[in-house]
């Protein structure tokens, strides 16, 4: 997977998508709002099991509960965690549809260093054009298309040339 200036190159064709608000970054920080340029790895995939069936066999489900740490101060930063969590994160669980199915890459990932951003998702998009907080978002069916194309290790790569 290549992003280009028009989307996602994938398997000989472009899939559109949305970035970060804050555009590409080669220098990423904790709330920038940016996607990171790099060679990113797909390392899993999260699916809510409530609104739709399981989508590969290596999917796993996003429980009740289920939340990902984004606070540097903390040993568990960029990591899947459990409620009760009292230090910043984000539900993973949400009652819109944007974490149905959920993308994970190896950004600042096994061993995240404080402040150099948490997790890049792939995810859907709210809209057309509408920025994420840094993730790479697609049209909801395109995801879908897209998760059944891939496999954990496939690259992402977010190109230098592009900023």
């Amino acid at each position: 997977m290549v992003l280009t200036r028009r989307g996602v190159r994938l398997m000989g064709r472009v899939w559109p998508c949305t970035i970060g608000r804050g555009g590409l970054a080669k220098d990423k920080r904790e709330g920038d709002g940016a996607t990171p340029v790099g060679v990113h790895h797909i390392v899993g995939l999260l699916y809510r099991p409530d609104r739709m069936a399981q989508p590969v066999d290596w999917a796993v489900p996003i429980r009740p509960g289920d939340l990902w740490s984004d606070d540097p101060r903390h040993e568990d930063y960029n990591l899947m965690v459990r409620a009760p969590y009292p230090y910043s994160h984000e539900a993973l669980r949400r009652a819109d549809p944007l974490y149905d199915l959920v993308l994970l890459t190896d950004w600042n990932w096994p061993i995240a260093k404080p402040g150099k951003g948490s997790a890049i998702f792939l995810h859907r998009w709210r809209r057309p054009g509408f920025p994420t907080e840094g993730c790479i978002a697609f049209r909801p069916d395109h995801l879908r298309r897209i998760v059944r194309l891939i496999q954990p290790g496939t690259r992402l790569i977010v190109p230098a040339s592009l900023l």
